[in-house]
């Protein structure tokens, strides 16, 4: 574990949200906690398990809350993302990802048996023969007999990995099942563009179709002989959509624990819970002109992928434009029919335009309770697989 950096050593429990040093990656824990309830209750009237995408906060300790919450595990896009929660506490995970390096999957191999033998398990995507047989071989030199859950990825609209629906697939699910290490556990069939299409029709749509392209690769799967033990898939954007579709069994959803900028810019759907900004950048503002201000939060502190932050807890006649201001930088400009600038030295907080390479920029999470007002620090929470792109 890195130790708390010297800059940070202030950011002590009981210390008031005001003096925490600027920039600094700070989480609302009563928000947090807030979506985290909802997201529970959500599954649970649904009858769907979820299991939240790690990616987003790359924290065990975070991972841990949400399985005490009621999540059956975590999913991760990186093997190292998920050794380091491994290593972490965290039992149950699935890589949501292709991995084909034959050094990748030995360790993938030996994570698997690590984790069978404190009772845990871990799943794998694949979507290619060449991944499977490799994977199959990298289980036999690791020579455990523990196995490994392996889902079909198929392409349900997204246009990155996975197989077309339909007989690729079932081929794919074949070849897994003859393997004596491998264990067919379903269909992975996830739709990241639907999740910002604004409109809510336009979401329903895509999914609409996801939802038809899974269900004919399980009927044709099924058809030749193997269950699908699950469908597993969604995200902050459809949610509701794959919870009410019948066919999904499992959501990984992960950017409502947090929801940013760019999820903030969807049209909100009738039946989705009223997820919070829990996840804010507090910035000072540095320096002041007659037309703007200058704040010490820039890309080396937020990611801007997704769009510039937003200056949250302003009433819309008061609102403040961020506008790229470089490495080190925002640049604020009064945007609202009644906005002032704010004076030289004055605290604002602002909502990351996309969460997850956002926290990947950050060693700890600054987690207050009370509010972003008149709220304390009550704990720091360690980013365990920061920096883990393999």
């Amino acid at each position: 574990m890195k130790p708390l950096p010297d800059a940070w050593g202030s950011a002590a429990a009981g210390l008031r949200v005001d003096l925490i040093d600027t920039p600094a990656l700070v989480v609302d824990l009563d928000a947090m906690e807030r979506n985290i309830q909802r997201m529970a209750d959500f599954a649970r009237k649904h009858g769907v398990r979820w299991r939240p995408h790690a990616k987003l906060h790359k924290s065990a300790e975070i991972a841990l809350l949400l399985q005490k919450a009621g999540a059956c595990g975590a999913c991760v896009q990186k093997l190292s993302e998920a050794e380091a929660l491994a290593a972490g506490g965290v039992n149950d995970l699935f890589i949501s990802n292709e991995i084909l390096a034959a050094n990748k999957l030995l360790r993938t191999a030996r994570l698997a048996a690590g984790l069978a033998a404190r009772g845990g398990r871990l799943a794998l995507a694949v979507d290619s023969e060449e991944g499977i047989a490799r994977l199959a071989e990298a289980m036999d030199k690791a020579g455990s007999d523990a196995g490994i859950d392996v889902f079909v990825e198929i392409d349900v609209g997204q246009g990155r990995c996975g197989v077309p629906p339909g007989t690729e697939a079932v081929a794919l699910a074949q070849s897994i099942a003859r393997r004596h290490r491998l264990r067919f556990a379903g269909l992975h069939a996830y739709h990241g563009g639907a999740q910002h299409l604004r409109g809510v029709g336009e979401r329903r749509s895509a999914i609409a179709a996801a939802v038809a392209a899974a269900a004919h690769t399980r009927t044709l799967i099924e058809a030749a002989g193997l269950p699908v033990g699950l469908i597993t898939g969604a995200g902050t954007g459809t949610l509701v959509h794959e919870a009410a579709s019948g066919v999904y069994g499992e959501l990984q959803a992960g950017s409502f624990l947090f929801m940013d900028a760019d999820y903030a810019r969807n049209e909100r759907e009738s039946a989705q819970p009223a997820f919070e900004h829990a996840l804010f950048v507090k910035t000072q503002v540095i320096s002041a002109r007659a037309t703007h201000v200058v704040c010490d939060a820039g890309h080396k502190s937020h990611a801007i992928d997704s769009g510039l932050p937003l200056v949250h807890g302003l009433p819309p006649e008061r609102a403040l434009r961020f506008a790229n201001g470089g490495d080190e930088h925002g640049i604020l400009y009064p945007e609202g029919p009644k906005a002032r600038l704010p004076a030289l030295g004055r605290m604002l907080w602002l909502v990351p335009g996309h969460c997850d390479p956002t926290v990947n920029l950050h060693d700890h999470l600054i987690g207050v309770r009370g509010g972003l007002a008149h709220g304390v620090v009550e704990r720091i929470i360690r980013v365990d697989a920061r920096g883990a792109v393999t």
